[in-house]
């Protein structure tokens, strides 16, 4: 998911991208094993969550924060296909997969990136995807939320008064952008096999309040709604043939709360070289292992 909030926190976030670029220079399922070889072309589509920024090195676009230590360039290492493209990109949402997308850093235009689609071919054999955290915008509601007052008012009543819940509204009307997507991918790559993550556990339920600084009720509420969110991703993926990896079990104890030796998601001030509430490159690293087992042994055929 790319943050989206205040401008302040978003130059920090960007500005900490331009640091990091200066100093980088669906059949069954069966085990894959380290160093296997597989023939066939690999194409990797999503977001932030997926393209790791801040976590070195950075490869293609600079705006897109891309590391070649993300989940998909893991895989790629593993299955070694005869083709690899990462496209990738921080900020994308769902219309990037057939629009151009405008990346920036620390607020400076850079790039115009190809719509994520163009990557796509017939003789795609393998699709990994992971979008949705910029569609339902749940970094930002995520910094929205940080509370310096235990006493203070939850950010949950926010998002929720009139009793309706803003955030569910977001989720639900990004069901059917979901549905688009995945049939965008087999109309394009009709012999891919297609793999769509979730997304990851980020704080373990009731929070942990002052190390992450958002209350218990909002700690339950964030994650509640990534929860949400991969329900629909999940319920999408089964819907068109697609195999579908939970990231939140494995990711029991290595949320943002946990020690920095353990953590797979960095909080709010990251502990190691990754974007605030993103994945490090332990956690990349750990979703590649989890996507791993999905897939055949020959995983681009």
């Amino acid at each position: 998911m790319n943050p989206s909030s205040t401008p302040r926190k978003r130059r920090l976030v960007t500005g900490a991208l331009a640091a990091a670029a200066l100093t980088a220079g669906l059949s069954a399922p069966a085990a894959a094993h380290a160093g296997t070889r597989a023939s066939g072309t690999y194409v990797a589509l999503g977001d932030s969550m997926a393209s790791g920024p801040l976590i070195p090195n950075i490869t293609g676009p600079v705006g897109c924060g891309r590391s070649t230590h993300n989940y998909p360039h893991e895989l790629a290492g593993t299955l070694s296909p005869t083709t690899f493209r990462d496209v990738t990109c921080s900020g994308a949402a769902s219309k990037h997969m057939t629009q151009q997308q405008e990346t920036s850093v620390a607020g400076v235009p850079t790039e115009t990136v190809p719509p994520q689609f163009d990557a796509l071919s017939a003789d795609t054999t393998l699709v990994t995807l992971t979008i949705g955290g910029n569609d339902t915008g749940l970094v930002g509601v995520a910094q929205n939320c940080v509370r310096i007052d235990p006493t203070a008012k939850p950010c949950k009543d926010d998002y929720t008064s009139g009793g309706v819940d803003q955030v569910a509204e977001r989720i639900k009307a990004f069901e059917p952008r979901m549905s688009a997507v995945l049939d965008g991918v087999r109309q394009r790559a009709p012999q891919a096999r297609i793999v769509v993550t979730g997304y990851g556990l980020y704080i373990k339920k009731g929070g942990c309040w002052p190390t992450q600084p958002v209350l218990p009720v909002d700690a339950d509420y964030l994650q509640g709604s990534v929860n949400a969110m991969n329900a629909v991703i999940q319920r999408q993926a089964a819907a068109h043939g697609a195999t579908y990896i939970d990231l939140v079990t494995p990711s029991i104890g290595h949320d943002a709360c946990q020690s920095p030796s353990r953590r797979w998601i960095e909080g709010y001030v990251p502990v190691h070289l990754a974007a605030p509430l993103h994945p490090n490159r332990e956690g990349e690293a750990a979703y590649a292992r989890a996507i791993t087992p999905a897939l055949p042994t020959t995983a681009a055929r």
